[in-house]
């Protein structure tokens, strides 16, 4: 396919330029040079679908969608599956037992080993991101106990469960004996250079919290991240600058874990926030191995690592700090990687992510970027957001997902919005976030110098400010090549070079104000060259649609649904647990619960074509 520059690309949306001049940026666009489109790109095959306001999965002509996996499904552990109770009477140790709530990152693992590329069986690493208390206990938060905040921590975490694929649907394997789940108990343990500091405390951690995106190592191995630790600690007292740079406060998100676990009591416990805030890897092909917290690619709210290879092997690792005026991250390791699909490859790369340099990104003015290095010290690891301000990067409208190209090493990351963007004492537009009260967010891309991951500078450019294109301020219309989304999130890249974007409008916006028009969250597939989007997916009720992944043969999709029914306060009342949504099961005594989906052709070929 004949090269295109992006500006031409761009200039292909629904005038990238004028968007840009309704800003107030006219002057930059002449600085602002086009980073080159090179490679094959695939092309969405599948007939668009309209935005939909029902409690449903919506699919193409010639899909259809599976309920694979939802809160409360027993994972498979032998000799250890209880059912779950429609009434959310389970118990903590059968939360612990069960797939957890807020299904967000997937990852795929084929059996019998990582280099298989099997498509009909496979582990699947799922994270849990938070529960909602409404609808975790019969009675929500009212006679709050300690078996409560335990069932609320064991909601919370990973799962690893296997799957088949038998008489032309999938199925979750009970019992399996890769079967897994870690909580917000599970002991773990640190590496790299902050491991062992005093900063850490004694150095034991239980337990991961608030784990949103992912990543998927070449040697066969889960990253799953750590975003919004702070809601669950309390500090009732004097927040101390390091604390409150991570938004620790006196309340919290509600969650009174402090209550009857004091480790999340952060006046009485000052170093235990520290313990949180990690990129965590887990062997998914062993239940017995311990997670371990990677303290060489930093302490932020981490919305994903996304893994790649440099040119002479070195393993790079792109990360978003998602939070309004944050940062982009990336992590080139010192050593390579060792090829190869088995245990001994899996050992041979154990430290990769524990040696190199840890960058934030810069985005210049005029179209250039580099990547700033940060100190690799216990402090400024810990630290890491304070790092990156003292090194001058650049603060982005809550940078979430990244992904890379597969043949160009392109990069793309998604910023979600920022209504606080050119607000009283807030700063300001910039080329890079170029909208003040960015209510719809965008996507930037980058290519790094000579397209080799580990460069220390890049060229970049936005892919696509979104927006809704029958807006009457052309602020918020967009650029859209096709159908109209707000709120990107999930971003992933198939093995066709189809990028599918994922959108987390949140409830209290949903379906109203700026989002009348868009309807419930859903999924876009862009091709990358032309620009074009179209629609593929839109989910029911209240739900975030997060997480995406394919089997090898490109035949079967895995993507989650996060918090189904929840409600713009973001904690459903537990005496009407169906006011929202009652998806998947619709029961009259049910509740919603998120779920992974499996989407598939019903003529079993490969989707997105």
């Amino acid at each position: 396919m004949k090269n295109t520059t992006l500006d031409r690309l761009l200039a292909v949306h629904t005038g990238r330029r004028e968007v840009l001049k309704a800003a107030g940026l006219a002057g930059m666009l002449a600085v602002l040079p086009a980073c080159t489109t090179r490679g094959g790109s695939a092309s969405p095959g599948f007939t668009a679908i309209p935005v939909s306001t029902d409690d449903a999965a919506r699919v193409p002509p010639g899909y259809r969608v599976q309920v694979l996996y939802a809160w409360g499904d027993p994972v498979g552990i032998p000799g250890a599956m209880p059912a779950f109770r429609w009434d959310a009477s389970n118990s903590a140790a059968d939360q612990a037992l069960q797939a957890g709530m807020h299904h967000d990152a997937i990852e795929y693992f084929p059996l019998p080993d990582f280099g298989s590329r099997a498509s009909a069986r496979a582990l699947l690493a799922i994270n849990h991101e938070y529960t909602d208390d409404g609808l975790l206990h019969p009675d929500g938060m009212q006679t709050w106990s300690a078996e409560k905040v335990r069932k609320s921590q064991a909601g919370h975490g990973v799962a690893v469960i296997e799957v088949a694929f038998e008489e032309n649907q999938w199925k979750v394997v009970r019992p399996s004996r890769y079967a897994r789940r870690i909580t917000g108990y599970t002991p773990m343990r640190f590496a790299g250079p902050a491991a062992g500091s005093p900063l850490l405390g004694d150095g034991s951690v239980l337990g991961t919290l608030n784990n949103c995106a992912g990543g998927i190592t070449p040697w066969g191995t889960y990253l799953t991240c750590e975003e919004n630790f702070n809601g669950y600690f309390v500090n009732a007292g004097t927040v101390p600058p390091e604390q409150r740079r991570y938004g620790i406060n006196a309340r919290g998100f509600g969650y009174r874990w402090h209550e009857f676990d004091k480790r999340f009591d952060a006046g009485a416990n000052p170093l235990e926030p520290n313990k949180f805030g990690w990129v965590s890897e887990i062997d998914p092909y062993d239940p017995a191995s311990v997670p371990v917290k990677r303290t060489a690619l930093g302490r932020f709210k981490h919305e994903g690592a996304m893994v790649t290879l440099a040119a002479d092997s070195r393993v790079v690792v792109y990360m978003g700090d998602d939070e309004r005026f944050e940062c982009v991250y990336k992590f080139v390791s010192r050593d390579r990687y060792n090829p190869g699909f088995n245990p001994s490859s899996r050992a041979a790369n154990r430290d990769l992510l524990d040696h190199g340099a840890l960058y934030a990104a810069r985005f210049n003015d005029n179209g250039s970027g580099e990547w700033l290095p940060l100190p690799m010290s216990a402090e400024g690891l810990v630290n890491a957001r304070a790092s990156a301000d003292r090194a001058g990067a650049t603060k982005m409208d809550r940078p979430e997902w990244v992904a890379v190209h597969p043949e160009t090493k392109d990069v793309y990351v998604t910023l979600t919005n920022n209504s606080s963007r050119g607000a009283k004492d807030q700063p300001g537009v910039d080329p890079t976030n170029p909208r003040a009260n960015n209510v719809y967010g965008h996507i930037v891309k980058w290519r790094e110098e000579g397209g080799d991951p580990a460069a220390t500078k890049f060229r970049w450019d936005h892919f696509v400010l979104a927006g809704d294109v029958q807006s009457e301020d052309p602020r918020k219309r967009g650029n859209i090549n096709g159908d109209a989304f707000g709120s990107p999130d999930g971003l992933w890249f198939d093995r066709r070079g189809v990028l599918w974007i994922q959108t987390d409008v949140s409830t209290n916006v949903l379906n109203r104000g700026d989002y009348a028009r868009l309807g419930n969250n859903q999924m876009l597939a862009a091709d990358v060259t032309t620009g074009q989007i179209r629609r593929f997916f839109t989910g029911p009720r209240g739900c975030e649609v997060t997480g995406a992944t394919m089997a090898p043969d490109g035949r079967s999709l895995f993507v989650n649904i996060q918090h189904p029914g929840e409600a713009p306060s973001e904690r459903s009342d537990p005496a009407s647990p169906r006011a929202v949504s009652n998806w998947p099961d619709f029961r009259a005594d049910g509740r919603p619960r998120s779920a992974t989906l499996v989407i598939r052709r019903e003529d079993g070929g490969i989707v997105g074509t």
